[in-house]
C-alpha cells in the first residue's frame, strides 16, 4: 500500500492486511490516483448537495460475517440466488446450480479483463473500489440465451464499522434476454459502508432488466455506481428502489453506443429521519435513432434530504433522439428538502427532448376528501403516497419484486396491510 495515501482515505480502507482482488495493473493505477486525490466536499460540483463528512470521519474495517436467517432477504423464491456477506461470497446461502446459458464466476475466479469503462481520474470511490474490492459476481448471459427466471444477487452488511467494496460485472451477449435482481440489506450492523460498482454491457439486440432494492440500516452508508455500455438495437431498464440508509448515492452512467437503443431509468425513494439520498444519472446519446425515458419520484419526511441530478447528453451526430426526463417530489414536513436539477445538453438539431421537475406537498383537499369517506388521516395519506409513487412501482414487471417492495414499505413506514 502506498505510504502517501492521506489519513482520511486510509480510515476508509483499513483492510486488516486485505489487499483487494482485482488485477495488479488496475490496482496500481487506482492507488496512484488515491495518492493525490482530495476527498469530495460540497465545493466539488458533483457532490454539491451531499456532505460526506460522516464517511470521511469514520474508521471502517474489512471483516467477514455471517447471518442466521436468510429468508427475510430473499426477494424472489424463483430466482437463482448469489449471496455476499460483507463483500465476500457465502456459498452456503447461494444456489448450487446455475441455469443453462449462463457463465457465472466470482470476481476472484474470473480471469476476464474489465474496468475499462469505469472512470478513475478524480473519482475517489471508483478508485477505492478498484484498489480494494473484496469480491463480486461475474455474470455472462451467453448469445441467444433467454432466462426464464431471474438471477438475484443479495448483498448483506453485518457488524460494526464494516466496509465492503464490491465489484460486479454483467454481460448480456447478442440476442440474450434476462433479469437481474440486486438487493442490499443489513443485519446487526452499525456505522458500516458499502461501495459497489456494477459494470454492465448490453450487446446487440439484447434485453436486460436490473431491479435494485436498497434497504440497509439507517446507520449505514452506500455509494453505488452502475456503468452501462449499450450496443445497437438493445434495451436496458433499471428500477432503483431506495427505502433505507443514512446516506445513499446512486451514480448511474449510461453510454449509448449503438443505434435503435431503448433505455429506461426509473427510481423511487421514500425517506424519513435524517436520511439523505442522492441520485445522479447521466444518459449519453452518442449515436442517432435512440430513445431514453427517465422517471424518478421521491417522498421526503422529517429532516430527510434528497438530491436528483439527471443529465441527458446528445452528441452532435446523434439525430432523431427522443429523450424524456421527469423528477417529482412530495415533502411531508417543513424540515424536509429536495435539490432537483434535471439537465439537457444537446448538440444535435433533430431531436425531441424534454425534462421537468416538481416539488410540493400532499393535496390537503384530497386528504380531507378521503377522510370524509371514512379513512383515517394516516390511511388517507398512505393512499395518496402510494398513488404518487405507483407510476414507478408499476414499472417493475416482476410480481415477486413488486410484492417484496410493498412489504418493505409496510415494515419501514408502518403502513397497514
Amino acid at each position: 500500500m502506498s505510504e502517501l495515501l492521506n489519513s482520511t482515505i486510509l480510515n476508509i480502507i483499513n483492510s486488516n492486511g486485505f489487499e483487494g482482488v482485482l488485477n495488479e495493473q488496475s490496482k496500481s493505477h487506482a492507488l496512484t490516483i488515491l495518492d493525490t486525490i482530495q476527498f469530495p466536499t460540497t465545493k466539488t460540483e458533483n457532490w454539491k448537495y451531499t456532505r460526506l463528512g460522516k464517511i470521511s470521519k469514520k474508521k471502517f474495517n474489512v471483516q467477514k460475517g455471517n447471518i442466521i436467517d436468510f429468508s427475510k432477504f430473499e426477494i424472489s423464491k424463483e430466482a437463482t440466488t448469489i449471496v455476499f456477506i460483507n463483500g465476500f461470497l457465502d456459498s452456503s446461502l447461494s444456489s448450487s446450480s446455475i441455469p443453462h446459458g449462463i457463465e457465472f464466476k466470482t470476481i476472484t475466479e474470473s480471469t476476464n479483463k474489465f474496468g475499462k469503462n469505469v472512470k478513475l481520474e478524480n473519482e475517489l470511490f471508483n478508485s477505492l473500489n478498484t484498489a480494494f474490492a473484496t469480491d463480486g459476481v461475474y455474470i455472462h448471459l451467453k448469445e441467444n440465451t433467454i432466462l426464464e427466471k431471474p438471477l438475484q444477487v443479495i448483498h448483506i452488511l453485518t457488524g460494526e464499522n464494516t466496509v465492503a467494496n464490491l465489484r460486479n460485472v454483467i454481460i448480456c451477449k447478442k440476442n440474450a434476454q434476462g433479469e437481474i435482481i440486486q438487493g442490499f440489506f443489513s443485519e446487526k450492523v452499525k456505522d458500516s459502508f458499502t461501495n459497489v460498482i456494477t459494470e454492465i454491457i448490453v450487446e446487440e439486440n439484447a434485453h436486460l432488466t436490473l431491479n435494485k432494492i436498497q434497504y440497509e440500516d439507517e446507520s449505514c452508508y452506500q455509494i453505488a455506481t452502475e456503468q452501462v455500455d449499450q450496443h445497437k438495437n438493445s434495451t436496458f431498464t433499471i428500477n432503483t428502489i431506495t427505502l433505507n440508509g443514512a446516506l445513499v448515492r446512486n451514480n448511474l452512467n449510461i453510454e449509448i453506443n449503438g443505434e435503435n437503443c431503448s433505455t429506461h431509468l426509473n427510481g423511487t425513494y421514500l425517506l424519513k429521519g435524517n436520511q439523505h439520498v442522492d441520485n445522479h444519472t447521466l444518459v449519453d446519446h452518442k449515436v442517432a435513432n435512440c430513445e431514453s425515458h427517465e422517471l424518478y419520484k421521491g417522498v421526503v419526511n422529517d429532516n430527510a434530504t434528497a438530491v436528483f441530478n439527471g443529465k441527458v447528453f446528445v452528441r452532435k451526430d446523434a439525430q432523431k433522439i427522443n429523450a424524456f426526463q421527469s423528477n417529482a417530489n412530495v415533502l411531508l414536513s417543513d424540515d424536509a428538502s429536495v435539490n432537483s436539477k434535471p439537465e439537457l445538453e444537446i448538440y444535435a438539431d433533430d431531436v425531441k427532448c424534454s425534462h421537468g421537475s416538481t416539488t410540493g406537498q400532499l393535496d390537503e383537499e384530497a386528504v380531507f376528501y378521503l377522510r370524509a369517506r371514512g379513512l383515517s388521516e394516516k390511511s388517507a395519506r398512505k393512499l395518496m403516497i402510494s398513488a404518487f409513487i405507483n407510476d414507478v412501482i408499476e414499472k417493475i414487471k416482476n410480481e415477486e419484486v413488486k410484492l417484496f417492495v410493498v412489504q418493505l414499505l409496510q415494515e419501514r413506514f408502518e403502513w397497514e396491510k
